[in-house]
């Protein structure tokens, strides 16, 4: 139904910083909400940040809160990931998903119905 294709990953050093941005494109849902999802070797995927259909509401894991901020610009069907203070242990690959509006649980990636290819960010120590 909807394509995302993802940008701006890459190497960084510790402290450092990176924008991810996700472009959708296809048949468009209704009120798309949009989500950030991460994966490190080993690990299981887990929440990063996600944000409501009219960019109002934001929500962030604990983990990168402060320092790290979703934005979307709906005129272009894009969703940002601009990541700040950059730390060795947030090396993973970094998935953008989406989903039409409804009141399932913002941080569960099974409640999302597209998902793109991911992009890997890897922070040197």
């Amino acid at each position: 139904q909807v394509q995302l294709i993802e940008s701006g990953g890459g190497l960084v050093q510790a402290g450092g910083s990176l924008r991810l941005s996700c472009a959708a494109s296809g048949r468009p849902f209704s009120r798309t909400v949009f989500g950030w999802f991460r994966q490190a070797p080993g690990k299981d995927r887990e929440f990063v940040a996600s944000i409501s259909w009219s960019g109002i509401n934001t929500y962030y894991a604990d983990s990168v809160k402060g320092r790290f901020t979703i934005s979307r610009d709906n005129a272009k069907n894009t969703v940002y990931l601009q990541m700040n203070s950059l730390k060795f242990e947030n090396t993973a690959v970094y998935y953008c998903a989406a989903r039409g509006y409804s009141s399932a649980a913002y941080y569960k990636p099974r409640e999302y119905n597209c998902w793109g290819q991911g992009t890997q960010v890897t922070v040197s120590s």
